[in-house]
């Protein structure tokens, strides 16, 4: 996670770790934002992390906000984010990765929309905002205040 902090200037506003909690799962464990940063800058550094891990297998990878577990993917899933960072539109990754997230214990943490693309383009950026608030960033306000 370091070289992925230090790699690329715009993640300086983002404060995060990673350790793995047994062989087969990693721990992407988010401890704050400085300044001006963004859910998307947080998002970039996720999807860098990725593909800077894409080599190994987990089984899956945790999002913990300050040592507490709130979600996680599959492995198989992590690694695909990894492999199509490079050329896959950060927009379409985006829209598409909620229904890709689970809760921890096991149920989906958002469905999967379908209908019209206006309607599920609007489904699916509210699960993204969604999916941060509920990882750090509404804790992050209420520790600001």
């Amino acid at each position: 996670m370091d070289h992925v902090l230090n790699e690329d200037s715009r993640n300086a506003v983002v404060h995060m770790n990673s350790y793995y909690r047994s062989p087969d799962v990693i721990v992407v464990d988010m401890q704050g934002l400085t300044g001006a940063g963004s859910r998307a800058d947080v998002f970039r550094v996720v999807l860098q992390f990725a593909e800077q891990v894409r080599p190994k297998e987990f089984r899956r990878v945790e999002f913990a906000f300050k040592g507490e577990t709130k979600f996680f993917v599959t492995g198989s899933y992590f690694a695909q984010l990894g492999d199509e960072y490079s050329y896959q539109n950060p927009v379409y990754t985006m829209r598409t990765f909620p229904s890709n997230v689970y809760n921890m214990d096991g149920s989906h943490a958002y469905s999967t929309w379908t209908g019209g693309i206006l309607g599920v383009l609007k489904e699916e950026t509210e699960d993204f905002v969604d999916f941060h608030d509920r990882w750090y960033w509404n804790q992050m306000l209420i520790e600001q205040t």
